[in-house]
């Protein structure tokens, strides 16, 4: 799991730098050291509103983002919006997930388990854990769930064509339809779950219907897709650093610390994040960065900075402090980092507990990797024990 060679340049070298990308139109910076993109991502003169309808520079021939509402709001609308949905992923809610979560990863490692010697611990367990946590939070059908999945893997996936960009307009309009037909079956049946959360908000006037729209899609896709890689990366490291895996099978204590270590290490996302726009001049480290440039920021480098982690290529379970920014950081902060961070728990705490001699049945060097995704990760894992 190499860190990418060019981020690795511009953080050395080159914290403040001019870039052009492959799509979008123009130049923008990027920001990578540790201070300055907490700086950037936490400064009101950096807007996300001020992106919507600008061809700004990107990797990707499609816009990721899936909406205005949420992805490109700046406070005080953005924390209204998220305000609503963050009650779902308090630390009361997800305590009492977890004792469903501890259940599902039982029958997922039996399900594994009865596959027999070798098997894919994507598809028994990494792939199905966090979609069936996910569906239960948002209130999303158990039929529903493998086309939400291929929802989630089409869209973060990068367009090669312009049919798929096509392809992925048609998606995002099928999902924002989807959602508020459930909403519209909500009313006339409420849940404990955050359909129904929503569509409470909408009817007392807290939300309009882009903003409920933006806030669902957003939460089932990403609740399934950066935990379902970010959980596979993070076994692949386990089972491939040299004492890693046994030393937290002897010491199940040090789970939640050594998840921590693994979200700072592990590349959450490809290339660069969601692009702002400065609204004054500002200066960074010497740089003076004009009113109306785009600029970029990588929480990769972030987490890789040496001034704040020291040898960060190495993963430390006694690393004594990881305030690591994979969730991101400022007002566009995850809204369910708690829950994201129960479901790594309990997958490794299940894992080594129930299968310590779990080990790859192939060499690390043939396992495959998406290479399309937004989050790189492993096609499959084929293990025994």
């Amino acid at each position: 799991m190499a860190f990418d060679p060019f981020l690795a340049e511009f953080l050395q070298d080159a914290p403040v730098a001019r870039i052009r990308m492959r799509f979008g139109e123009g130049e923008a910076w990027l920001v990578t050291r540790y201070e300055d993109v907490k700086f950037v991502t936490s400064d009101p003169r950096f807007s996300r509103a001020a992106i919507a309808g600008r061809p700004f520079p990107r990797m990707t021939k499609h816009v990721i983002p899936l909406d205005r509402a949420l992805s490109y709001s700046d406070p005080p609308e953005h924390a209204r919006i998220r305000r609503v949905a963050a009650k779902m992923f308090a630390q009361r809610r997800v305590e009492q997930f977890r004792v469903r979560a501890e259940q599902v990863m039982a029958e997922r490692v039996a399900a594994l388990v009865a596959a027999g010697r070798p098997a894919d611990l994507v598809e028994h367990v990494v792939a199905p854990f966090p979609m069936t946590m996910i569906g239960e939070v948002v209130g999303i059908p158990v039929a529903d769930r493998p086309w939400l999945t291929w929802c989630a893997e089409t869209l973060f996936s990068m367009a090669h064509d312009q049919a798929e960009v096509d392809r992925n307009g048609r998606v995002k309009a099928e999902l924002y339809e989807y959602f508020h037909q459930l909403v519209a079956q909500r009313r006339a049946g409420p849940r404990d779950d955050l359909v129904t959360v929503l569509a409470d908000a909408r009817d007392r006037g807290e939300i309009n219907d882009e903003e409920l729209g933006a806030l669902v899609v957003l939460v089932s896709l990403n609740g399934w897709h950066a935990v379902r890689y970010n959980s596979s990366n993070m076994v692949y490291v386990l089972l491939t650093e040299p004492g890693l895996k046994d030393r937290l099978v002897v010491e199940p204590g040090l789970i939640p610390h050594a998840v921590e270590e693994l979200l700072r290490f592990i590349p959450h996302k490809r290339g660069v994040g969601q692009p702002r726009v400065a609204t004054e001049d500002v200066v960074i480290r010497g740089v003076r960065i004009r009113a109306g440039d785009v600029v970029h920021i990588s929480y990769v480098t972030a987490n890789w900075d040496a001034e704040i982690f020291p040898n960060p290529e190495r993963v430390d379970l006694d690393r004594a402090d990881i305030p690591h920014l994979a969730f991101g950081h400022g007002p566009h902060y995850c809204v369910g980092p708690l829950l994201a961070r129960m479901e790594a728990r309990v997958l490794l705490a299940t894992l080594l507990d129930r299968l310590p001699r779990l080990r790859l049945a192939v060499s690390p060097e043939e396992v495959r990797w998406r290479q399309d995704v937004m989050i790189r990760g492993p096609v499959d894992l084929p293990v025994t024990w």
